[in-house]
């Protein structure tokens, strides 16, 4: 499929038309497209691929209900070097050409990441346009006297490596032009050599600041007397170093130097090389390249300088840097010089990563027709801006704060997908079952995250033995996990969630401040402050709290820069953005604002916006360039606000709004008019979007009770509800009503870990009930005996079996049984269970880890847990009946036994394999299943019928 960015945007505004809506009168299941099925990185290790196993795996993720594909290069398998195939040569280009052809062919996207490994880094990186760092000394020279000493700075040699040692001594430089870096792995390289001097900067006692730099000859000797009279003179001597980050994980080809992100020219030489290798190709089949984080400073020191930093700090900043450096450079956290020109650099670097790597990158690919998705998180810059210059923001992680940043810049702007590297590390090797991702992945979707990627998929020959090839993280997504045999299922529940939250709009009500100057001026052991969620740069700031706050009160929020802000407008009461409406803007307890930011607060609350200020106003502005004007302009712009106060709020009345201040963000919020979900009272949690005539909900009940509740929604004109439940495929209208309060409140029911999607309309909707169930009599045990047969897996079938009770089957007492990964059936026949009722419940019970559930010959569905139960009308019902349970376990207990074996099967160069767990480490610090107990695996019961009606509280108003 050749999809270019006009596909892409058409793609788009189609999914903004929900069926549903179109239909206006019986609630139905969208249509399941390319874009709402998760998609997945595909490591490509070594690049040994082939046409024949691309069309072969291509077509099993397609039959699995994967969406798409990134392909992301990689280290390579001993044993295959022959077969390696370097980045970007024509060979690469043509195995690329025949996945895009063999893609469109099956519907499945592609993505591909713009590196081999992370961050953006190769062979044609020239040491001119690689990352740098600063280094500086200091000299002291007496009034009237020379320095005696040259001037010059030496970097000390630096090897990491995570593969064969080597000795510095016999590489070259730089790294690329060394053989066999697929065996060394390089992870940074820094070679003894003289550094180049970027400016020498004399001070005096008295003050006085004086440019050497001029007066430096080539060989470091200082042509200068200190002039007599002024006192001792300090001197700062700064060095350009090369910070030695190599290209992580690299594939054949892809080693080298990593970029340096905050030059222009350097981001475009690194983009020139993919122009050089597609030129003449047809790749428009690439919807999006991609970055895989930031990952520069992960490593000794970090890149934090660029050969024009004194010349873009001063345009920016409107200063010279030079007279500041023993500010920037000071040990005194407490000094208020230091913390304002330490905020200026940092500010700095954060536009140059946005401006000359991201906003240059973003211009490179529209250029192409193409689209970029981008992780942000990491950097040393404000990453709402990053995520904002985004067509696909991207995030990871399971906090809801952390993965809030990506989807608020995408809310903010109007980006219609917010994407995830999901479920990267969700277990150790071969223990996470698909109940723990569908976890993972429901907190993806809470978080805003509506376009999912599984981390990952390795591409594995069909040759290559079980388990396959293997990247170094969990979870291997590969046909060769026995729990791919049931993949599918929760590719289809993701598939659903994912149809509606790709639909209509946003509907968050308040805007969330982000305090980035309060966290840019706070000094630390080095000079960049990373920004990753909370916890990586606003840790210990009033914003986490205020963010937790508001996700456990049921308030819907997004984070918003001062950027961002300036492109607020009101419309009435309510402010709108590039992409969404919002009914507020809360400031979380900042300190330092910029002059601007406040001015347009307050024009926004003169033009009808109520504003609200957590605790105080802001006390400050952030920088030192013309400090006291900016100072005199905010003392004039606060002494604008003239506040009464009653209830613990103070109200200023500015224009046709108000600005609010106060402590009790609940009360500041309800006076502001915004309307908390109260359902998170009952334990469950939720996101929210808006279409023409209503709302979609999906919410969650990832607590331990099961929940069985009226539940208010804030929807105003509704006239009905319709409940789906995206694992059963159950939908229907739901029940609801207008409570005394006169709000809407519709039933839900939920069992924990499960999940349904609501969609409020003020259209009268028609159609079947929704079906809720509720238990009619006792549960009736299903006894057995129980035939046991295996049908598909290793390392060998093991024998039938009669149980007369359900357990493990690794306690059958074989060796065969211990080490088997794979499905097994168990089947029984029942009698038809006594009692009338108008179905029944099967419930299985503990089952380790996937099970699908047939009775007289009819699917009655796959279940991944952890809800293992499914209804049986009364219809489907015989005198005798036959109940066949297809289990599947994971693969825990083969690699298990091969690693006791010592069968080798962690042949990968570079990282093989990294263990998540400590316990799981082996003497060599890797990971190693030797020591595992084997996992229960298999129908584990009890297995269950209960009488089940389906009437429902309640009526259909």
């Amino acid at each position: 499929m050749k999809t270019t960015l006009a596909l892409s945007l058409l793609l788009t505004a189609a999914l903004a038309q929900h069926p549903a809506e179109a239909q206006a009168q019986a609630p139905r299941w969208p249509e399941i497209t390319q874009q709402n099925k998760p998609w997945t990185r595909w490591w490509w290790q070594g690049s040994a691929v082939n046409e024949a196993d691309l069309t072969r795996l291509l077509t099993q993720y397609q039959q699995a209900g994967l969406g798409g594909v990134e392909i992301t290069p990689i280290y390579g398998v001993k044993g295959t070097e022959s077969q390696f195939i370097n980045f970007l040569s024509p060979r690469w280009v043509d195995m690329l050409t025949h996945t895009l052809t063999e893609a469109g062919r099956l519907g499945i996207g592609v993505d591909m990441a713009q590196a081999s490994g992370w961050p953006f880094g190769g062979p044609w990186v020239t040491p001119q346009d690689a990352c740098k760092y600063v280094a500086y000394k200091t000299y002291v020279v007496p009034g009237g006297q020379n320095l005696s000493e040259t001037v010059g700075y030496v970097q000390k040699p630096l090897l990491k490596t995570v593969g064969v040692p080597i000795d510095l001594k016999q590489l070259t430089d730089p790294i690329a032009t060394n053989k066999d870096l697929q065996l060394h792995a390089f992870d940074q390289v820094r070679f003894e050599k003289p550094l180049p001097l970027q400016a020498l900067m004399a001070y005096s006692d008295k003050g006085q600041t004086l440019d050497l730099t001029s007066q430096v000859d080539a060989a470091g000797k200082l042509a200068w007397t200190a002039p007599a009279g002024a006192g001792s003179w300090t001197l700062y001597a700064v060095f350009e170093g090369w910070h030695g980050k190599q290209v992580e994980r690299a594939g054949p080809g892809g080693e080298g130097d990593v970029i340096d992100h905050f030059s222009k020219t350097a981001t475009e030489h690194y983009l020139a090389r993919f122009d050089e290798a597609f030129r003449g190709r047809n790749v428009k089949g690439v919807r999006a390249f991609f970055n895989d984080s930031y990952e520069v400073d992960d490593a000794q020191g970090e890149a934090n300088w660029t050969p024009l930093m004194f010349t873009e700090f001063q345009k920016r900043r409107g200063y010279d840097l030079r007279p500041q450096l023993p500010a920037l450079f000071s040990t005194d956290a407490t000094s208020d010089q230091h913390q304002r020109v330490l905020s200026d650099f940092r500010e700095t670097i954060s536009e140059l990563l946005l401006e000359n790597y991201t906003q240059t990158w973003h211009a490179w690919a529209k250029g192409r027709g193409q689209l970029i998705r981008n992780q942000a998180h990491g950097s040393p810059a404000n990453i709402l801006d990053l995520y904002a210059a985004t067509d696909i923001p991207e995030t990871e992680g399971e906090d809801l704060l952390r993965i809030k940043f990506a989807s608020s810049a995408a809310h903010v702007t109007g980006k219609p997908l917010t994407s995830s590297e999901s479920a990267t590390w969700e277990n150790d090797h071969f223990l996470s079952k698909l109940s723990d991702v569908k976890k993972a992945m429901d907190r993806m979707l809470l978080g805003g995250v509506n376009h999912t990627f599984y981390h990952g998929t390795n591409y594995s020959p069909q040759a290559a033995a079980w388990p396959g090839w293997l990247f170094y993280a969990a979870v291997h997504f590969n046909p060769n996990n026995s729990f791919w045999t049931d993949f599918g299922q929760l590719n289809r529940y993701v598939a659903h969630c994912q149809s509606f939250l790709q639909a209509g709009q946003p509907s968050n009500d308040v805007l969330v401040y982000l305090p980035i100057y309060d966290a840019y001026a706070r000094p630390g052991k080095v000079l960049l402050q990373h920004f990753d969620g909370i916890d990586h740069g606003f840790k210990g700031l009033p914003v986490g709290a205020t963010g937790e706050l508001l996700l456990k009160r049921g308030y819907g929020f997004d984070f918003i820069s001062d950027k961002q802000l300036q492109g607020v407008t009101t419309a009435g009461k309510t402010l709108q953005t590039g992409g969404a409406t919002y009914q507020t803007i809360l400031l979380p307890d900042a300190r330092l604002v910029p002059l601007a930011t406040l001015e347009q607060f307050v024009k926004l609350a003169r033009n009808g916006a109520t504003l609200v200020v957590q605790n105080q106003l802001p006390t400050d502005v952030p920088g030192l360039g013309n400090l006291e004007n900016r100072r005199a302009a905010l003392k004039k712009l606060l002494g604008q606000f003239n506040f009464t106060e009653a209830n613990g709020i103070r109200k200023a009345a500015l224009g046709k709004g108000a600005v609010l201040v106060g402590s009790d963000v609940d009360k500041l919020l309800a006076a502001a008019g915004v309307q908390r979900e109260t359902m998170v009272d009952n334990g469950l949690e939720f996101v929210r979007r808006r279409h023409a005539k209503g709302h979609y909900y999906f919410v969650t009940n990832w607590g331990d009770k099961p929940v069985a509740a009226w539940v208010p929604l804030q929807s105003a004109g509704t006239k009905s509800v319709a409940l789906y439940n995206p694992m059963t495929e159950k939908l229907g209208l739901a029940r609801w009503r207008t409570s005394a309060q006169g709000r809407l409140e519709t039933y839900v029911q939920l069992a924990p870990g499960e999940s349904c999607l609501l969609e409020t309309s003020t259209a009268a909707l028609s159609g079947p009930l929704y079906a809720y169930q509720q238990a009619a009599g006792p549960a009736q045990p299903v006894p057995g005996p129980w035939n046991l047969r295996f049908v598909a897996g290793g390392p060998e079938l093991p024998a039938p079996a009669q149980l007369p009770a359900l357990g493990s089957w690794t306690s059958l007492g074989t060796d065969a049984a211990k080490s088997f990964s794979g499905t097994a059936t168990y089947s029984t026949t029942f009698a038809q269970p006594a009692g009338t009722a108008e179905g029944w419940t099967l419930d299985l019970g503990r089952v380790a880890e996937s099970a699908r559930v047939q009775l007289n010959g009819q699917e009655l569905g796959t279940l991944i847990g952890p809800v293992y139960q499914v209804y049986i009308p009364q219809s489907q019902l015989k005198a005798s009946n036959t109940l066949v349970v297809s289990v599947s376990n994971g693969m825990a207990n083969r690699a298990s036994d091969m690693d006791r074996r010592h069968v080798p099967y962690k042949n990968s160069y570079n990282i093989n394999m990294a263990s998540k767990l400590k316990e799981n480490r082996g003497p060599d610090g890797l990971f190693t299943a030797e020591k595992w107990a084997p996992r229960e695996s298999g129908l584990l019961g009890p297995v269950t019928l209960t009488p089940t009606s389906t009437s429902s509280p309640g009526k259909v108003q």
